[in-house]
């Protein structure tokens, strides 16, 4: 069974940084688009970032832009996310995703996927 399994989330600080890691368990996810997103209770699941299967392209939302960043380890199969300067805005849950046509790069109002991960909770405090 293919599994995402993601960690790093935890509390910080506005302006503070964390690191999300997101590791796959099956090599498959190799050639799968990867990307992150993050759902607010009772809010819409909103598209973060997202990453080609090579990593070679990346694609971010306005909001995040230029403050986060996303990178992949294709050794390890894992991809990360460097939060940065973060606001109390991206408190939410955030999720990991696989997507064997990158269906994102068509589109961020795309937010479905191939396989999610469990979620890691993101809060920061003002």
């Amino acid at each position: 069974q293919v599994m995402l399994v993601e960690s790093g989330g935890g509390m910080v600080q506005a302006g503070g940084s964390l690191r999300l890691s997101c590791a796959a368990s099956d090599r498959t996810l190799r050639s799968y688009a990867m990307a992150w997103f993050r759902q607010v209770q009772g809010k819409e699941r909103e598209f973060v970032a997202c990453i080609a299967y090579n990593g070679r392209s990346t694609l971010y939302a306005d909001s995040v832009k230029g403050r986060f960043v996303l990178s992949r380890d294709t050794s390890n199969d894992t991809i990360y996310l460097e939060m940065n300067n973060l606001e109390s805005d991206d408190t939410a849950v955030y999720y990991c995703a696989a997507s064997w046509n990158g269906i994102w790069f068509f589109g961020t109002e795309h937010n479905e996927a191939d396989y999610w991960g469990q979620g890691t909770q993101v809060t920061v405090s003002s």
